[in-house]
């Protein structure tokens, strides 16, 4: 990898701009009311969200989030989510990255574990 990599996290709700680079959806649902031209996507890659389990345990509780952070890392090593992580890697190395999410909390979504992960 040639520098840092530029990732950004946006809601996906927000209008696509021109320096987002690739966009991909990493929530497991699929955002109410967002058709797939308004979200301009490159890739939905369900498979990098957390577990059902997990995020229902999660309910995006501020108080929960460093624990949620630890546990939805520890599940990004399991194959499914490691394979999908990769392509993540890939394409922040190739261009700016933009992490799509509908959560109305962007800094304590599992795009914003996403994030930082791609940007170490």
């Amino acid at each position: 990898m040639a520098g840092k990599r530029r990732v950004r996290v946006k809601r996906v709700y927000e209008e696509p701009s021109a320096d987002d680079g690739a966009r991909v959806l990493v929530d497991r649902l699929w955002p109410r009311g967002v058709s797939k031209e308004k979200a301009d996507l490159d890739l939905w890659l369900r498979d990098v969200a957390p577990s059902t389990e997990l995020r229902k345990w999660y309910g995006h509780d501020p108080e929960k989030f460093d624990e949620f952070a630890k546990r939805y890392r520890a599940e990004l090593e399991d194959a499914d989510h490691a394979e999908a992580l990769g392509r993540l890697r890939e394409l922040a190395d190739k261009g700016p990255l933009t992490l799509l999410t509908a959560s109305k909390a962007v800094d304590i979504s599992e795009a914003a574990v996403l994030g930082k992960l791609l940007s170490a």
